[in-house]
């Protein structure tokens, strides 16, 4: 078990909490504040026990000037002011005398946000790179480092490994929760334990599909990804999304695993990504060569089904289908509505981060499932049986 937050006085104290504030936002306008909400746990127990608080997050991918425009957290101090009904302060800075000066003269209880960590990766990646002297830098403006963004958990960053290498160090609510769901699945699962991959690219999920072959006693294939995998049974599959190099691991997976890979019998088709494109239903056998797969039918509903109603035990990563256009978000809609009845009665469903959790909470299932993560890569990371960086490096209770 790791240190968590519970575990130190914080009266007084100078805490740092790595959160993770990496939320979509379009002309200063935050689309989608989850990730914000989510660490809200953490922040109040902080300011409850009259720490100093101090946070840090990255925001987006820093490579250029106009990414520092892009990538302000300003946005996200103003909506976190909103939620926890209290100022936030914020400092444009990621170091020096502005920010160390606002950190010295805050109060017991009192906020502060700095900065886009990745400021300091647009000269020589500092941040990404886990540049030691940035690491004892930050560490430096702290007396405590907690670390409740699981979504860079799977990343060894200054701002995280780097500022925990030197402080007494825990966990928050978020990242032990993250923790305790996976280990479900990871130690010793409930069986049958049936893993449902999804999203576009058989290359990211590749480490992960290579573990669960040997973990899991069903793999159920959807998405974009699945047209590999198809194109390795010999299947045209048109314009589809394809993975050409990939085509040999597939097969492999295949020849090795036939009854524990299971791949779709049919999919809708469309000739373009679009809601005014024609669609039509057909077997994986009869896709024209001008048409793209851009969800799954009923023929694979009804077999993935059968697998699904039997289990005890539920991972599900990337969605089915194109669930951002209307016309290919039925099987996810589909999927998400079953694993919540299957919920209710008792099995343990866990929905990756990314695209999934985001398609889950837009179709109204926050709330439905056993958990859903709010990491992608990190959870990716879990469930190929891999340490993560930002976990490993914490205290131990």
């Amino acid at each position: 078990m790791k240190k968590t937050i519970r575990d130190y006085d914080l009266e007084g104290k100078k805490v740092i909490i790595r959160v993770d504030f990496n939320v979509p936002i379009k002309d200063g306008i935050i689309k989608d504040d989850n990730r914000i909400v989510e660490s809200l746990r953490t922040i109040n127990y902080a300011i409850e026990h009259r720490a100093k608080v101090i946070l840090m997050s990255h925001l987006g991918r820093v490579k250029e000037e106009a990414d520092l425009v892009k990538n302000n957290l300003e946005p996200v101090s103003r909506r976190l002011a909103e939620l926890i009904n209290k100022e936030v302060i914020f400092v444009n800075a990621t170091r020096g005398e502005e920010l160390e000066s606002a950190i010295n003269n805050l109060q017991n209880g009192d906020v502060l946000l700095m900065q886009n960590t990745r400021f300091e990766d647009l000269e020589g990646k500092k941040e990404s790179k886990n540049d030691p002297e940035l690491g004892k830098y930050w560490a430096s403006l702290g007396d405590i480092y907690i670390n409740d963004a699981f979504g860079t958990a799977h990343r060894a960053h200054a701002s995280n490994v780097g500022i925990a290498s030197i402080l007494p160090n825990g966990v928050g609510f978020l990242i032990e929760e993250e923790l305790e769901a996976f280990d479900k699945v990871t130690n010793n699962p409930v069986r049958p334990y049936t893993v449902i991959l999804g999203g576009s690219k058989v290359s990211d999920k590749i480490e992960v599909i290579k573990h669960l072959v040997e973990t899991a006693d069903h793999i159920l294939i959807g998405g974009g990804m699945m047209f590999t995998f198809l194109k390795a049974q010999g299947y045209e599959v048109g314009k589809s999304l394809l993975e050409e190099e990939f085509i040999g691991f597939c097969k492999e997976m295949l020849e090795k695993y036939p009854e524990k890979i299971i791949l779709p019998l049919d999919c809708v088709c469309g000739k373009e990504l679009s809601n005014d494109t024609n669609i039509r239903a057909c077997q994986v056998s009869d896709i024209h060569e001008d048409e793209m797969g851009l969800d799954l039918s009923m023929l694979t509903f009804n077999l993935f089904g059968k697998y699904i109603e039997e289990s005890k035990t539920i991972v599900w990563n990337g969605p089915l289908g194109a669930f951002e256009y209307e016309k290919f978000a039925d099987g996810t809609k589909v999927l998400c509505k079953v694993l919540a009845e299957l919920t209710k009665n008792g099995v343990t469903t866990i929905i990756g981060g990314g695209d999934t959790a985001a398609a889950a909470i837009e179709f109204g299932y926050k709330e439905s499932f056993t958990h859903i993560s709010t990491g992608g890569g990190a959870s990716l990371e879990l469930l190929a049986g891999k340490e993560l960086p930002g976990i490993a490096i914490m205290m131990e209770s």
